[in-house]
């Protein structure tokens, strides 16, 4: 398929990426993040989450992990594909996302010792400091079993209409522990040397490419820093890299640190493109494509880092939950109107850690596309909404987008709220953003600010309806 380039602000990341048989559409992936919407009867809510995505011209979506068998779960009954009656499920996800000319990987993820089940597997019997549970030691059998199920789970994948599968090997899940001696001890053909522990996610990616052909996307998850002792140095990880090429995977993209490592990689105080240089000293080794990760925020960002040529493609995974319209704006060279992700994690990996379905603090929409609907009003009025902090800007927003004449009023000389004051913590200037949007939002929305002003009875009497939105408490 051939795609015409429009003229964009950002030329670099709006370029197609061939990938031989096929191509993407442009260099911006929306990376796997899990939603809890994995685990639901249906998929309807999980389409219509990666269906505005893919609307707006994402080239590749990735998705949350499945589990390839039992044994890879992360919790009791979560999200895996190993029978036909789980994968045609997952057709309603494919299909959507089809309609828009996106790409679509299913990410596969064996949880290895992190699985938080009694039956979770490892290369050796090392239980890992997060989880209560210590892993069974993998048989000779075993290992082989679950090379087969990796297989079988990326069969099912393309039946199901997957453009090809994520294989996780990164973050610390079970790939990267038969990587590690730090978690593999083992001292047969699956342990010891560098070449014995790299041995399990070769055969992974050999099996699939055997099975699958080449007309199949595969990307490996390659841990480029794991962030713990006992970690493969850069060495090894070249090492890797070029055993992947050989095997023939289509592209890497870069894992950054063990979900044990005490190092954070994804808050708020991490600066942005922390960790492109990883990519960038990868790309000098190999020819395969390379994806950066870890807070990407801006199309600015983004752009430098193909135009630089640090990566070939750019992933963002929370960002999409922020914003779904993110490539379309910035196609369109509207940076000043994406929603930006402020890295607080506090709607999206805090709840999915609690088993709730992930949302967004600055995005409230995400995972509940079918829920919340803005629709236009059949008859507009005139409202008042008092106080210009998060809240009251984001319900002046939503009401001036259905259609009502909106007039915010503030007291104080800026609006924003108490996010002017989180803004001041060390590691939390990005606040900004979120005040930033909404001021461009509100301007292109036409909505009546008067700051400096305090919202009183004879200033309020012409309105139909009053929003009180003055703020809580902090806790």
């Amino acid at each position: 398929m051939q795609f015409h380039q429009q003229k964009t602000a950002f030329p670099s990341i709006f370029q197609p990426l061939d990938l031989g048989y096929t191509s993407l559409a442009n260099r911006i992936i929306m990376g796997s993040m899990h939603t809890g919407l994995e685990e639901e009867k249906n998929f309807n809510r999980l389409a219509a989450f990666y269906k505005e995505r893919a609307q707006a011209g994402v080239g590749m979506i990735i998705t949350g992990g499945f589990s390839p068998n039992w044994f890879g779960m992360l919790t009791p009954f979560s999200a895996k594909i190993s029978n036909e009656k789980e994968a045609q499920k997952h057709e309603v996800l494919t299909e959507t996302v089809h309609q828009y000319q996106s790409k679509i990987i299913l990410q596969l993820l064996h949880a290895g010792r992190y699985g938080y089940h009694p039956w979770n597997v490892a290369p050796s019997a090392i239980k890992a400091p997060i989880n209560i549970f210590t892993p069974w030691k993998m048989s000779k059998r075993g290992i082989y079993q679950t090379i087969k199920s990796f297989v079988h789970s990326a069969v099912l994948a393309k039946k199901a209409g997957y453009d090809g599968v994520e294989i996780m090997g990164s973050e610390g899940y079970l790939i990267n522990q038969f990587i590690a001696s730090r978690t593999n001890q083992r001292t047969d053909a699956w342990g010891g040397i560098y070449q014995n522990r790299i041995r399990f996610p070769l055969e992974i990616v050999k099996g699939i490419r055997q099975e699958l052909g080449y007309e199949f996307i595969i990307v490996f998850r390659l841990s480029m820093l794991d962030l713990v002792s006992e970690g493969s140095s850069w060495e090894e990880i070249v090492i890797l890299a070029k055993a992947l090429e050989a095997e023939g995977v289509s592209l890497i993209n870069t894992g950054i640190g063990w979900h044990e490592a005490r190092i954070p990689t994804i808050a708020s105080m991490v600066p942005h493109e922390a960790f492109t240089f990883v990519t960038k000293h990868l790309k000098k080794e190999i020819k395969t494509p390379l994806i950066a990760v870890n807070r990407i925020n801006h199309p600015e960002q983004a752009e430098n880092i193909i135009a630089s040529k640090m990566a070939d493609c750019v992933a963002m995974a929370r960002p999409f939950l922020a914003d779904p319209a993110w490539v379309e704006k910035a196609r369109h060279g509207q940076s000043d109107l994406i929603n930006v992700c402020i890295a607080c994690n506090q709607a999206c990996l805090d709840q999915v850690f609690k088993k709730q379905v992930a949302s967004c603090l600055v995005n409230p929409f995400a995972c509940r596309e079918q829920e919340m609907v803005v629709d236009a009003v059949h008859r507009a009025k005139k409202l008042a909404v008092v106080g210009a902090g998060p809240a009251g800007l984001a319900f002046a927003k939503i009401a001036a987008q259905r259609g009502h004449q909106v007039t915010l009023f503030e007291k104080h000389s800026e609006i924003g709220g108490q996010f002017n004051l989180a803004k001041k913590v060390p590691g939390k200037e990005v606040y900004q953003a979120t005040i930033d949007y909404f001021k461009a939002q509100l301007a292109l929305l036409e909505v009546d600010i008067r700051l400096n002003t305090e919202a009183n009875s004879e200033r309020l009497k012409d309105f139909d309806e009053v929003i009180i939105a003055t703020g809580v408490r902090p806790r």
